[in-house]
Parts: structure tokens; sequence; C-alpha cells
């Protein structure tokens, strides 16, 4: 690889890992390729290269993570880990081709956790999580991609000192402590499955990467229903629209009230300083099945005393204030 590349590429991700940027874009265009980085659900534009620097940029990548570098139409997913400095951070990659064959590139940006680092707006949620946990049952957790679920997810498994197994697709976080397993569905290992794995091997703490389908759910439901906790994420909007998620995913409602500990909605929230903090909205009790379809009026007046104290910008307040 010529220099020139391994400069750029050195230079990309060191910008990359300096911003906390959440994924990078190698885009096609029809002149060159871009390369776009999300930071904090903003995507702004890094630079724009030329079509022979692009394709090198996308082959690199492919070849570091094993991807078969001449299949540039069908969709690939790859792995590696980028020593740093300072610190390693694991990439992972999505290709496919568009109706040209012209290849696009996604790269997710996996930062190490360190527990007791998390920052939060809300300085009396951290105690109020660990509560919930306390309870065992199912506990949701909906957010944006990048909102920093699994981090969450992974500091409450961590401080609760308990014997910990994740199911994954794929595994994000490295964790020595914990039993991981990654889904792999060309050999028979879907989240059922190793859900019914999980379970003969006892743990005390089910982490459940993401519910997407009716037998992910049930299989978590199963789970929290035999007395484990398990903390796993669904694509919703607010903390109570998890719920109907759920159901419209086949778990009956009854089942639902008798396993679900809370409801989480999460957001990183940019800070005037030190970096973003961790917004969530938790519902817990009554108030899992009372609230209305938005944020709650605990996640405002949080944003507005942080406006008021100067902690966030009162556009930033504003922006954020439906979730």
């Amino acid at each position: 690889m010529g220099d020139v590349i391994q400069k750029m590429i050195t230079e990309l991700l060191v910008v990359a890992r300096t911003r906390r940027v959440s994924d990078i874009y190698v885009l096609p265009q029809q002149t060159g390729y871009q390369i776009r980085l999300r930071q904090l659900g903003a995507v702004m534009t890094w630079r724009r290269v030329t079509t022979q620097l692009g394709r090198q940029l996308i082959t690199y990548f492919k070849f570091q993570a094993n991807m078969a570098v001449s299949e540039n139409r069908r969709p690939q997913v790859g792995a590696m880990t980028w020593p740093g400095p300072p610190e390693p951070v694991e990439l992972r990659f999505s290709t496919v081709g568009d109706y040209v064959g012209r290849e696009s590139l996604v790269i997710r940006v996996i930062y190490p956790y360190h527990t007791g680092q998390m920052a939060y707006l809300d300085r009396t949620q951290p105690a109020l999580l660990r509560q919930l946990a306390q309870r065992r049952g199912l506990l949701l957790f909906a957010g944006p991609t990048g909102s920093g679920k699994t981090t969450t997810m992974y500091t409450i498994a961590r401080e609760l000192a308990a014997t910990v197994l994740t199911i994954e697709d794929p595994v994000e976080i490295k964790e020595a402590d914990f039993i991981q397993l990654q889904v792999n569905e060309a050999a028979g290992m879907d989240y059922e499955a190793l859900v019914k794995v999980g379970l003969r091997h006892r743990p005390d703490v089910f982490i459940i990467g993401e519910i997407r389908d009716m037998v992910t759910a049930q299989a978590a439901v199963r789970a929290a229903l035999s007395g484990h906790l398990v903390l796993t994420t669904v694509h919703a909007q607010s903390a109570s629209g998890a719920i109907p998620r759920l159901t419209e995913l086949g778990v009956p409602l009854a089942q639902l009230r008798q396993v679900l500990t809370g409801s989480c909605y999460q957001r990183l929230i940019p800070r005037l300083q030190d970096g973003p903090a961790v917004l969530l909205d938790i519902l817990a009790g009554d108030h899992l099945w009372q609230a209305a379809k938005t944020t709650t009026e605990r996640w405002r007046r949080t944003l507005e005393e942080a406006g008021k104290e100067h902690a966030i910008s009162m556009a930033t307040a504003q922006k954020f204030r439906e979730g």
C-alpha cells in the first residue's frame, strides 16, 4: 500500500478516535468518493478523494478484515482491531455495491468502555439503574445508533459482580469477565439457540444485543421469566414506545407485565465542556403503563436545568427536548 493511502487511513482513524466518531462513511459520488463522519447524530464531510483513492481505502480495510477483496457488488461484513494510539478500538465494516458496481463502505467505531467513567446529565440515574437491576426481570433500552446503549448495559452488568452472558450480533465490546457469544446463523447459532445454550450455563445476567424479531423477543422474555436479569435493546423512539414494539413482535401483554422491570430511552447529550453525557428517560412500576408516547417531564426538566447551569447550550436543550 502506498504512503499516501497509509497516511490518510492513519489520519482518518486518529480524527475519528479524537472526536469520538461513531460511524465513518466512504461513499461513491459522481466524481470520486466522499468520506463522512457521524458524531453525536450529526454527519459532516471530512474529505473528498479521487475514485482511485476511495477504492484503495475500501480495499485496504476489506483485506485487513479478511473480506473478499475481489467481490465488490454483494454485501459483506467484517471486523478488525485498530491498535491506536492512544488505545485500541474495534472497527466493524459493511460494504455493498450499487447498481453500477460502485462500492460503498460504512465503518462502525466501537470504543473501550471503562466502568465508572460514564458521565450522566442526571446524576441520580446510575443509582436508579442499579436499583432496577437488583429486581431482575427484563430491562429494555431504546435510542438511536451510537447513543451508548451497549456501554450502559455492560456497565450495569459489570457493577453487579455477577456471572454475565452476552449474546450479540456482532460482539461490540470485549469483556474478559463475561461469557460472550456471537450470533452465526449460517452455523445454526441464532439468538434463540444461543439463549437456550445460555440458560444451561446458569448466568445471573443476560445481555441480548438487540430484539429484532418475534423469536428473539420471546427468547428474551422466557429468560426473564426464568428469574434472570435480561438487559436488551429494542428499536423505539421513546421509553414507553418500547412496550408496544414488543407486543407487535408477539409477546403477550400479560407476560410483559409479569417480567418488565423498566424501560429506558437513551441519548448522548453534547455538553459545552468535557464531552457528551448520557441522559436516560427511565420508566418503571406503574409509570410503564401510564406514560404517553413521548419523553417524560423529568427528561425535559433535566435538559432545561442543564441549560440554565450552562452545562449544555439552550439550543441543545431544545433540540433534545422530545428525545
